[in-house]
């Protein structure tokens, strides 16, 4: 597959894919004879999983140093595990600050709305008695 089907396939900006072999993210890609790049399904795998996990929030770092490790074989499953868990572990502490930034906002809106309808109910009050 070409860079252009695999940008459009995924959703991926061909900039993005070049810097992602820059960078060792995607291991080098073949060529054909007039140095085009030529993707193979093994490549366009490692996109999604890379897709899935950028979209996850996974640091590119992280993934990096996944990729060189997921190259050397069976021989390093736990060091990838264990990346895997100190993602998750990142991931979860930002879900837990942003559920607390959630229910901040929650009590500020729910605290508006009391103000709201004990506005209103003090209007229609004053609207009574000033019949």
């Amino acid at each position: 597959m070409k860079i252009k089907e695999v940008s459009e396939k995924y959703g991926i900006s061909k900039d993005t894919l070049r810097y992602y072999e820059k960078i060792g993210l995607i291991p080098q890609v073949k060529r054909d004879k007039n140095g085009v790049r030529e993707y193979t399904e093994a490549d366009c795998k490692l996109i999604e999983l890379i897709k899935c996990m950028r979209s996850a929030g996974v640091e590119i770092e992280a993934l990096v140093e996944y990729v060189k490790l997921l190259q050397k074989g069976d021989s390093t499953i736990e060091a990838r595990k264990r990346i895997l868990i100190e993602q998750r572990e990142k991931l979860i502490a930002r879900l837990e600050a942003i559920q607390k930034a959630i229910d901040r906002l929650n009590f500020k809106i729910e605290s508006y709305e009391s103000l709201l309808l004990s506005v209103e109910r003090d209007f229609k009050k004053e609207k009574i008695t000033s019949k």
